[in-house]
């Protein structure tokens, strides 16, 4: 693989060599006024390998800085006091049982995270506290700043919506209320209570919490 890449360095360069004498050359000897057909595009044989090398390498950087920052939990989680037994034995009950519960969603979050999905706990996270909003322009700042963040197909934290949903959202941001995510967040909900949760109830994480706690119980 190595010497592959070396091998397609070495032809690159060539080419690169033999594109800017090709166009510096004409330049030199032509004609007043007659246009070089090669000298704009002296400096690359394709763009993507020469001209926006650096570019899309910032870019590229940007975006995995970004995404790291959240699937690494950056983000504070939720204050909480440590949960009980019995509150932990309720997670594996029902996922609304977790998820109602501050300690539950906690841990859940930190489950989500290992499997580079922490994004849909944040897109529900926020959506509940911006369906509780009730001031015009503060709803249309967060409103904005929910786009951008998790439906955005720029974000790194972009969450996984149908074209339906997708839609939705993207005509009630002409005029955005408190139930412009409803849809939206219904829908990360189930995703995670489908897909995500049962994984973490057979996950060391919950077990071994489950486990700890059992052994400090007075009852253990």
């Amino acid at each position: 693989m190595g010497s592959e890449r070396m091998e397609m360095r070495k032809r690159q360069m060539s080419v690169q060599q033999e594109s800017a004498a090709g166009g510096t050359a004409p330049a030199q000897q032509g004609q007043p006024g007659q246009a070089n057909p090669r000298g704009s595009n002296a400096c690359c044989f394709c763009w993507c390998c020469c001209c926006s090398c650096s570019w899309n390498e910032d870019r590229d950087d940007r975006n995995r800085k970004a995404s790291y920052d959240v699937k690494e939990g950056t983000a504070d989680c939720e204050e909480c006091p440590k949960p009980t037994l019995e509150e932990v034995r309720s997670w594996g009950q029902s996922f609304d049982k977790l998820m109602c519960c501050p300690a539950g969603r906690n841990s859940f979050r930190q489950f989500l995270r290992t499997e580079f999905s922490e994004e849909n706990m944040l897109f529900w996270l926020a959506c509940e506290e911006f369906s509780k909003e009730t001031n015009k322009s503060v709803i249309e700042e967060k409103a904005r700043v929910i786009y951008e963040d998790y439906i955005s197909i720029l974000s790194p934290k972009e969450v996984s919506l149908d074209s339906r949903v997708r839609e939705a959202i993207n005509r009630n941001m002409l005029e955005p209320t408190s139930h412009t995510f409803d849809d939206a967040q219904l829908q990360i909900y189930t995703l995670m209570q489908r897909d995500s949760y049962p994984r973490y109830m057979n996950s060391p994480a919950y077990k071994n919490l489950l486990n700890t706690l059992s052994e400090q119980s007075p009852e253990s």
